[in-house]
């Protein structure tokens, strides 16, 4: 194809991932009211744990000096906007990964080509088990120790627009990070790491995962940074094993090529 051929090819790829798009959130922007109520259970709720049965249990957080307002006339209309975007764009994840897939099979190999339903469906995976960990253990842990902490004297006023970007640029991070796996696995496969690279430079990585971890948790706390650097820690080990495994078929396709 001509270079002219594949802007073509992009914007046609581009058109049907954003008219996609724009119809989910058509839909779900009827639906904004019930997704902020549902986004507000970081604040809401909070992880215990216990040596008891039920070992792990989510209870109300005690916050009666805490609430949400709005500080601008239009501030809560666009955060329902801005809710419904996520949303429609998480939903339409599948489309948007097999348009990504389809714009660069062309300029693949057969033998490639085959891993384009793994492709998707891992990575539509790993990020939304990114942002449930971050939802439902992250989030909870962080904002109940931001709003109790030496606030006896204050009373918190939150805007909705920044408790709405606080939890979408978190969400968004641990994703992301999820998705290492998946990157490992492509550097593996053009020969740009080995896993004997990775594995020698593991404790880089440790290193690298907590220095991570404390720039995007929200807390000071090595608790929640942690809670951060654990799961990236065993990303990169499973990125690794998964490397061995298609190592060797990786390097017998470079010789060919």
């Amino acid at each position: 194809m001509s270079f002219i051929d594949h802007l073509g090819e992009l914007r046609q790829r581009l058109l049907i991932t954003f008219g996609v798009v724009i119809v989910v959130f058509v839909v779900v922007f009827n639906y904004s009211e019930e997704l902020l109520k549902f986004l507000m259970f970081p604040m809401e709720k909070e992880l215990v744990f216990k040596l008891k049965s039920p070992f792990v249990f989510f209870a109300s957080k005690n916050l009666k000096n805490v609430s949400l307002v709005f500080i601008q006339p239009a501030e809560a209309f666009w955060m329902h906007l801005k809710i419904s975007m996520m949303a429609a764009v998480v939903i339409t994840m599948p489309v948007v990964l097999t348009q990504i897939w389809l714009f660069v099979a062309p300029g693949l190999l057969p033998n490639e080509k085959k891993f384009a339903l793994p492709f998707i469906v891992s990575g539509c995976v790993l990020f939304l088990m990114g942002t449930a960990f971050c939802f439902f253990i992250i989030l909870p842990f962080a904002l109940g120790f931001l709003l109790t902490y030496k606030t006896q004297s204050l009373t918190a006023m939150i805007s909705i627009g920044s408790y709405v970007d606080f939890n979408i640029k978190f969400l968004l991070a641990f994703g992301l990070v999820f998705e290492l796996p998946i990157v490992i696995l492509f550097l593996t496969r053009f020969g740009i790491v080995t896993p004997e690279k990775l594995a020698k430079s593991r404790r880089y990585a440790i290193v690298l995962a907590f220095i991570i971890a404390g720039v995007l948790t929200p807390t000071p706390d090595a608790f929640n940074q942690t809670l951060m650097a654990v799961p990236m820690i065993v990303l990169y080990e499973i990125g690794i094993i998964a490397s061995k495994i298609i190592f060797p078929k990786s390097k017998a396709i470079m010789k060919e090529d």
